[in-house]
């Protein structure tokens, strides 16, 4: 998920509250999050069972990221197994460091190849990440004018190639409130009741294809998320319009999925298509 919006809209408060809404770490899991935090010293017994959270600084290198070193140790991807990693200001990152993003969101985990040996480490993680709109950070805000140049504003989301940004699948915008909904807003919902619903979607998946939406196969996508004719239609002037790619497509599919899961809805309706194709486009 790529949120972006002005500064103190919320974005890393929100990106600090989603473990709270992932579903609870099963034996299985929790082993394999404490066994990659162990390599680099820094399982501790009260964490057992947490989902981790790891942020690490925009100036972070691209081996803190991925790891590294002689005797090869896990990055903060790694880290993150089984949890969230927060990439705060995320065009502020190196070109490098981001690319290197692409491959553990594919495929679930990292090789790193030294002259001496080579080590792969998982790295099945939930990516949140928070951008400004421009480099002022006040596009569109609605009290504080922008003083950057369509050139700027332009060079400044470039920094985030389109092959990562293909594999970012909800890109949303976070507002600036108003004076009245800061002071006046009706309270949120807790995280509590997000997450029973989080783990109702989650147990309608593994009770219906013993696997999470994000881990279908191409002939299980075809299967699962089979489209009545609306839908498909849909779906089909999004590619046309929006020129998705192969890899866009099935992860609309997925997510659709998803969305209906949310809703404990047993088909993909053309409302849950149309919710996940707005996701792939931010409107900043």
């Amino acid at each position: 998920m790529l949120m972006a919006g002005p500064p103190g809209t919320g974005k890393s408060m929100l990106a600090a509250r989603f473990p709270g809404i992932l579903p609870a770490m099963s034996e299985d899991e929790s082993l394999q999050a404490a066994a990659v935090a162990s390599l680099n010293g820094g399982f501790r017994p009260e964490n057992w069972q947490r989902r981790p959270f790891r942020a690490p600084h925009h100036t972070a290198s691209a081996v803190a990221l991925v790891g590294g070193g002689g005797n090869p140790r896990p990055g903060e991807i790694s880290l993150a197994h089984h949890g969230v990693l927060f990439l705060d200001e995320l065009p502020e990152f190196s070109r490098q460091v981001l690319e290197v993003l692409r491959e553990p969101l594919e495929t679930g985990h990292i090789t790193i190849s030294r002259a001496a040996r080579q080590a792969d480490f998982p790295a099945r993680f939930q990516l949140v990440a928070a951008m400004n709109p421009c480099p002022c950070g006040y596009l569109g805000h609605p009290t504080h004018a922008c003083r950057d140049t369509p050139d700027q504003i332009a060079r400044y989301r470039g920094r985030i190639s389109g092959p990562l940004l293909d594999r970012i699948d909800i890109q949303i915008e976070v507002p600036a409130l108003t004076q009245d909904e800061l002071m006046h807003g009706a309270p949120g919902e807790g995280s509590a009741a997000i997450r029973e619903r989080v783990e109702a979607a989650r147990a309608r998946q593994i009770s219906r294809q013993g696997k999470p939406n994000s881990a279908l196969s191409g002939k299980e996508i075809d299967q699962h998320c089979a489209l009545d004719a609306a839908s498909e239609t849909l779906l089909k002037q999004a590619i046309a319009r929006l020129n998705l790619s192969a890899r866009a497509y099935h992860r609309v599919l997925k997510l659709a999925r998803t969305i209906a899961d949310l809703a404990a809805s047993n088909t993909v309706g053309a409302a849950h298509i149309a919710e996940a194709i707005r996701y792939r486009r931010l409107a900043v």
